[in-house]
């Protein structure tokens, strides 16, 4: 059997455990989502995810980003590095990454064969579950030294949440999977907060009092030491442009200094905060990378060797694509991941600083469980136009319903499908004169950005870094 054949044959077997992902509607309880099986199917299989330390990362936005940066300074510290993420963009196998290499089709389908007799003695595992025990089971067949895992949905019962990491992450917490996770940031921050293990340091993004509140309790009860971003660890945005940003970095107990730099004026010749600079744009990055480097800062504390340089370093090369990602600069046109009302309101900010006053058409699709009106609320003010599409993600809302809605706000729609074709049409609208932006869902975004690359393939090359001057 060729290789495709076989990789082909793998998901097809993953794919048909339940997949919560891909329900319409499910509830979230420990009878469907709970922690026996993971511990079952990973004991089987020798548990490997307690063979490498562990950065654990959840969230409602931020998580990946966070993720992804940690991920790229653990490789520019000379870790061997696991990186397990989801959803995937174009290929599934982006998911179990090792020094940013995802595992190859022929490896993955050589793993689900060696799995497979071991999740048949198991009953109603899902295609998470089994996923994850790839990933583990992957990183420590390639002598995995560190991994970063982002949690797939909430946190508590999630199936990554069988590790004991080094240091535990929770990223900005906002309204998303509100139909199962609940509908107050209370509940949603409850089981965000469930990654949080006894005696385990965790680090926490800037986050409303609500959330933050039960953060600090859990952590509090579980005998964990709480840092805080924006208290603990400060940062400050200095200069940005499409073509990057850059941000300082600093603890509390050094903002006397800072305090004196910024009173010097140009502060030549006086210490300096750590100067990091990121490929990835938008102010919410700059909280991103904060929160990363705070979680490095944990690690490096419980006995890792992560130098300032290798943060440095790792930042610089961090590769995160469809988050405000330019896929061409003149005009512009920019693909972002937002999927509910906060991230939406990101998004935005970002357009108007970055694209000033220059009209946007807007490509939008997303799963019909999202807050649609919401998003529409932050990004129709400032669009143009909406062309409406939908991916082939069978929880896509029709874009009829999308033209309807944007006709509400008053604003110009068509709906264009499939995406390839809302992309070439947006692109024909703005004649050149207004930027198109694609945004509501991950999966419509990955859509757009294979139509892109595919185009001409020369795209895929790294943009270097050079930052001139604010813009």
């Amino acid at each position: 059997m060729d290789i495709e054949t076989a990789y082909q044959q793998a998901l097809d077997y993953l794919y048909s455990f339940i997949d919560y992902s891909l329900t319409r509607s499910f509830r979230y309880s420990a009878e469907k989502f709970n922690l026996n099986r993971m511990v079952a199917l990973l004991q089987q299989l020798g548990n490997p995810h307690q063979a490498y330390p562990v950065i654990h990362v959840a969230g409602t936005k931020g998580k990946g980003s966070v993720s992804a940066l940690c991920a790229s300074a653990l490789q520019a510290a000379g870790y061997r590095t696991g990186l397990y993420t989801s959803p995937h963009l174009e290929d599934y196998c982006e998911r179990i990454q090792v020094d940013g290499e995802p595992i190859s089709h022929a490896e993955l389908a050589a793993l689900v064969e060696e799995i497979k007799p071991h999740a048949a003695a198991i009953p109603e595992i899902t295609t998470f579950e089994l996923t994850t025990a790839l990933g583990f089971l992957y990183f420590a067949r390639k002598g995995v030294t560190a991994a970063v895992l982002e949690v797939g949905l909430g946190g508590r019962l999630d199936a990554t949440n069988v590790v004991t990491p080094v240091v535990a992450v929770v990223t900005s917490i906002s309204y998303d999977h509100v139909a199962v996770l609940g509908n107050t940031l209370t509940k949603i921050a409850g089981e965000k907060g469930g990654i949080i293990k006894p005696g385990i340091p965790v680090v926490i993004s800037p986050q409303k009092d609500e959330a933050r509140n039960v953060l600090a309790s859990i952590a509090a009860e579980r005998g964990s030491r709480l840092v805080e971003v924006g208290q603990d660890i400060r940062f400050a945005s200095l200069e940005h442009s499409l073509e990057g940003q850059t941000l300082w970095v600093w603890r509390a107990d050094d903002q006397r200094r800072v305090d004196s730099l910024l009173d010097f004026g140009d502060g030549k010749g006086l210490w300096q905060p750590l100067k990091l600079t990121l490929p990835l744009l938008g102010q919410h990055q700059v909280e991103n990378a904060a929160t990363a480097y705070a979680a490095l800062g944990i690690a490096r504390e419980r006995g890792m060797d992560i130098p300032d340089q290798a943060i440095e370093a790792g930042f610089r090369r961090v590769v995160w694509p469809a988050r405000f990602e330019v896929l061409q600069k003149e005009p512009p046109v920019l693909l972002d991941s937002a999927h509910n009302r906060d991230s939406a309101l990101k998004l935005r900010l970002s357009i108007d600083d970055y694209l000033s006053a220059m009209p946007v058409i807007l490509i939008f699709g997303a799963s019909e469980d999202k807050d649609i009106e919401g998003m529409f609320a932050e990004l129709l003010p400032r669009v143009k136009g909406v062309v409406a599409t939908q991916s082939i993600h069978p929880r896509a809302i029709e874009p009829g319903k999308l033209v309807e809605l944007a006709h509400r706000y008053g604003r110009p729609a068509k709906a264009v499908l499939p995406v390839e074709e809302a992309l070439t049409y947006a692109m024909h609208l703005a004649g050149g004169e207004a930027a198109v932006v694609v945004t509501g869902s991950v999966f419509v975004a990955a859509a757009a950005r294979s139509a892109w690359l595919a185009l001409d393939p020369s795209r895929r090359r790294p943009v270097e870094i050079s930052l001139k001057g604010n813009r």
